[in-house]
């Protein structure tokens, strides 16, 4: 049953528009009610125009708005008294309308008005509002959904027959809640609920009352085993992320062909009972179950008839190259067949796809984008499951969805979001994340539009970086994940993770760091091991496994290592230091041979005394450097800096802007370089 939060000490303190927010976020944080980025709320007011002269006005959610998340700042004031005439017309394009309403809004500098303005507007109620609620939309996309109604609601309801959103719906829900004195709601066929209340609490209270009402009807309906029960049996729940992990960077490269995207895994327990149940091959190719849907998880998903039980991991694979190649020609023709005057055809990928015994893989421009598309299939899931417990579920024809996923008012909301920029759509893996160079070269690659898997046996520091990098941003843009680089099963583990989280990676930066000092007679075995464990070993496994990633995505990829002064210079007492930078700096001139045909390109960075956040520079390493040039630590950084051609300190930003050039396409041309971030060591030069 939808709870009901409304409370009134909240609601008390706060007047005019607030109380809408307050409203509206409480409507919205519950999915079950709202869609995201769906449904839209509305009050009427009385406000003082410019002139100081009391005028009514409609304040209204503005378009591409989240009611989850919304403040003042996102709700439209209009005129009413400019906008009732309208109920006088008799037809008006959606052009028409939006240029109309454009000028009756009270500040031009609000955000545009919503779609569904004028059914608002025509209400005759102060508060209103449009939801897209999971048991209504059941009953608005049952065969049979207005005799459902009829037995929920009796004569309190209106019907209203399918219609894009605009002038004319506006216009025909005015005219039959008019006609019907008993209306208490309106139920839109395929698509939703408006209630509305004299007070803002009186509208949310009703709003809830009717779900529950439909709610509890459908679940005295429910069959004991929804869409015909299971006829598949769910993997285990580490097989399945086995399997996912295996399937995501194959998927990604399939679906990256012609834009690049980011993947979600979803393997919730309703996930798992439809995929794998008798009727959801045919259910899933019916269409959405609400318009809304149509723009983030296109008018069906593709579906991969896998058992588990009966086939193999190999035969999956080909099952998912066969059906993404065959969901593009599908798609190509729904376009052909509906396209209007100046479309211009998307991707034509999947954005959901389904795969019995294992979960859900949906995708998007980025990792909140993907989740989006899951979020809404979720609410797919459950309206199919109602409708079906009352009757057959269905859905908008092929070229009602089309006219929608092409709706220039639509696809208006999309060109709100901020534009992309050089590392959209990209992943990094980071490794020594938690420090200082691999947590700037985050910060650097996440603003210019990354998603980050940072790499470290240093899980809290890692941790940290991570969840203020998505504090900072709002939304999933980095994990952490501990990680011991000379550990062959720690770094196939995080790559799976990167997998199953993002869907794969594009970029590695190697960059897991110590440093030990001796004299050459006295470097022991084991602090050569280290050295070679770490820096040597380590680099190799985490861009082999990487290498291995990309080919299968198929999609190139930029490899980054991070070597050192050291790498071409013979530092004193530092002979496995030096030794093991060397190796690794050829080893990725030698990744780069092997990469090239494949678009991976392999480069390095060598930085000299970075000593800034830093916990190489923390350790005994500061003080047996200091030694070598016969100093005080203290004495490291001013050293370091009169030592330099440029007379200059080395920082980690320094080294993340360097990264960040060998990252991007900048440098797509460059593959087995080197270069240098020291402020100028003559000694250090390359020739």
């Amino acid at each position: 049953m939808a709870q009901n939060v409304w409370s009134q000490d909240k609601a008390t303190m706060l007047t005019g528009v607030e109380e809408l927010v307050y409203r509206s976020n409480i409507i919205g944080s519950n999915r079950t009610v709202c869609n995201w980025g769906g449904g839209n709320t509305s009050m009427k007011t009385s406000e003082k125009d410019f002139r100081g002269q009391e005028i009514d006005v409609l304040w209204v959610k503005g378009s591409g708005s989240d009611l989850a998340s919304m403040h003042a700042s996102n709700f439209t004031g209009l005129k009413l008294e400019n906008i009732l005439p309208l109920l006088e017309r008799d037809h008006m394009t959606d052009e028409e309308m939006v240029t109309y309403l454009t000028h009756c809004m009270v500040d031009a500098t609000h955000p545009r008005m919503s779609i569904e303005t004028l059914l608002h507007a025509f209400l005759p109620f102060k508060h209103v509002d449009h939801t897209h609620p999971d048991a209504i939309i059941s009953i608005c996309c049952a065969s049979n959904g207005r005799e459902i109604a009829e037995a929920i609601f009796g004569n309190r309801f209106v019907w209203v027959p399918y219609i894009r959103p605009g002038f004319e719906l506006s216009k025909m829900i005015a005219q039959g809640v008019r006609s019907n004195p008993q209306a208490e709601l309106v139920l839109m066929e395929k698509h939703g609920l408006v209630t509305w209340g004299e007070t803002s609490e009186a509208c949310y209270q009703q709003t809830i009352s009717i779900i529950n009402e439909a709610e509890a009807f459908i679940a005295k309906h429910q069959r004991d085993a929804p869409f015909s029960g299971e006829t598949v049996v769910s993997l285990a729940e580490e097989q399945r992320k086995e399997v996912a992990a295996s399937i995501m960077p194959l998927i990604r490269g399939e679906i990256s062909k012609e834009q690049q995207v980011l993947l979600n895994f979803d393997d919730a327990d309703n996930i798992l009972q439809f995929v794998n149940s008798k009727d959801a091959k045919q259910l899933s190719q019916i269409g959405a179950a609400c318009p809304d849907h149509l723009v983030h998880t296109k008018m069906k998903p593709l579906f991969i008839d896998w058992n588990p039980e009966q086939q193999s991991l190999e035969v999956l694979q080909e099952l998912i190259k066969e059906g993404i190649a065959g969901y593009r020609k599908a798609y190509a023709t729904y376009f052909a067949d509906n396209q209007n005057e100046g479309d211009k055809m998307f991707p034509t990928a999947p954005r959901v796809i389904l795969i019995p015994g294992v979960g859900m893989v949906t995708s998007g421009k980025s990792k909140s984008n993907a989740q989006i598309s899951g979020s809404l299939y979720h609410r797919a899931i459950a309206v199919m499951k109602g409708a079906t417990a009352l009757g057959e579920f269905v859905s908008l024809n092929e070229n009602e969805s089309f006219n929608v996923e092409y709706w220039p008012l639509e696809l208006y909301k999309l060109t709100l979001a901020p534009r992309e920029a050089e590392f959209s759509r990209r992943v990094a893996f980071i490794t020594g994340g938690a420090g200082g160079i691999g947590s700037a070269t985050a910060r650097k690659l996440v603003d210019e539009g990354a998603h980050v898997v940072l790499a470290d046996l240093n899980r809290e520091g890692a941790e940290k970086v991570a969840a203020d990098l998505n504090s900072t941003y709002q939304e999933t843009r980095a994990i952490a994940i501990p990680m011991d680089v000379t550990k062959e099963e720690f770094v196939q583990h995080a790559y799976a993770q990167a997998a199953i989280t993002f869907g794969g990676v594009d970029i590695i930066i190697n960059n897991a760091g110590l440093a030990t000092s001796s004299p050459f007679d006295e470097t022991t075995l084991q602090e050569w091991q280290l050295n070679m464990d770490v820096l040597g070993t380590g680099y190799f496994l985490v861009a082999r496994e990487a290498f291995k990633q990309m080919k299968v995505q198929g999609l190139g990829g930029s490899m980054v290592f991070i070597g050192s002064k050291n790498s071409i210079y013979a530092g004193k007492n530092a002979s496995a230091y030096s030794a093991v930078k060397a190796l690794e700096t050829h080893l990725a001139r030698c990744i780069a041979t092997e990469g090239g045909q494949y678009g991976i390109r392999v480069n390095s960075v060598l930085p000299d005394a970075v000593l800034q956040g830093s916990a190489i520079w923390g350790s005994r390493w500061r003080e047996e450097r200091a030694a070598a040039y016969g100093i005080e630590p203290d004495q490291l950084e001013e050293h370091y800096k009169l030592r330099t051609t440029l007379l200059v300190n080395i920082y980690p930003a320094d080294i993340a802007e360097a990264v960040a050039y060998f990252a991007s396409s900048k440098s797509d041309k460059t593959t087995g370089c080197m270069l240098t971030v020291d402020g100028g060591v003559p000694a250090a030069f390359t020739r």
